[in-house]
């Protein structure tokens, strides 16, 4: 009975601990201030009074393909707490994703949510790379109806290696999951990286680097 009692105790004591714990944050970053006339609200959105909510406030229409027409040949349609306000705080938002032939969605990387996809028209080639220092590939062909996981904050990619346009949807576990492409951070940020570290880095000459920050 007494050991019962401990376990049940040390149990007690270990939802307590697991449950204590600050919400995932849904912004990059949240720097304290002293003065709320200055200060934003964070980890959602106000709410609206329950009587005033109407069905257009849980709905939003992606039946229009995205233009493909640009350097990667893709699109990314964003459904998040943005276009459907019902959304907030519900952890959950959705993208629709149109290829043109070999059109590719990038690598990149969602900080706040996992991403399931799946695959409506054509054929796509996806994968995900593990955290160091293993640094894993893990990809696979998708054809129309199949569907693949992206695990939350770990880099992935879609390409389209087929000769016709290719269509998926994903679901993303946050309202709000973020988008960080990775050339995009890196080559075009602003200011700009020192090209010189960034040469170090990827063990590039320095002028490719410099090549780079242009394009970007």
């Amino acid at each position: 009975m007494k050991s019962f009692v401990q376990a049940f105790v040390l149990l007690a004591l270990a939802s307590s601990f697991a449950s204590a714990f600050d919400p995932s944050p849904l912004q990059d970053f949240c720097v304290a201030i002293d003065e709320p006339k200055n200060a934003v609200f964070v980890n959602g959105k106000f709410c609206k009074d329950p009587k005033l909510v109407k069905a257009e406030d849980f709905s939003f229409s992606v039946l229009r393909p995205g233009d493909t027409n640009n350097p990667v040949g893709s699109n990314v349609t964003t459904v998040n707490v943005d276009q459907i306000p019902g959304l907030n705080t519900l952890g959950i938002s959705a993208v629709r994703i149109d290829y043109a032939p070999y059109g590719q969605n990038p690598p990149h990387t969602h900080p706040r949510a996992t991403e399931i996809l799946v695959v409506l028209e054509g054929t796509l080639l996806v994968g995900f790379v593990t955290s160091n220092p293993n640094n894993t590939l893990i990809s696979k062909v998708l054809h129309k109806g199949d569907i693949f996981v992206f695990p939350i904050g770990l880099i992935h990619f879609q390409f389209n290696i087929g000769k016709t346009n290719a269509l998926a949807f994903a679901g993303l576990s946050s309202q709000n999951p973020g988008v960080i492409t990775i050339a995009n951070a890196v080559f075009g940020s602003n200011p700009p990286i020192n090209p010189d570290f960034l040469a170090r880095a990827f063990m590039l000459d320095v002028n490719v680097v410099k090549n780079l920050q242009k394009k970007f």
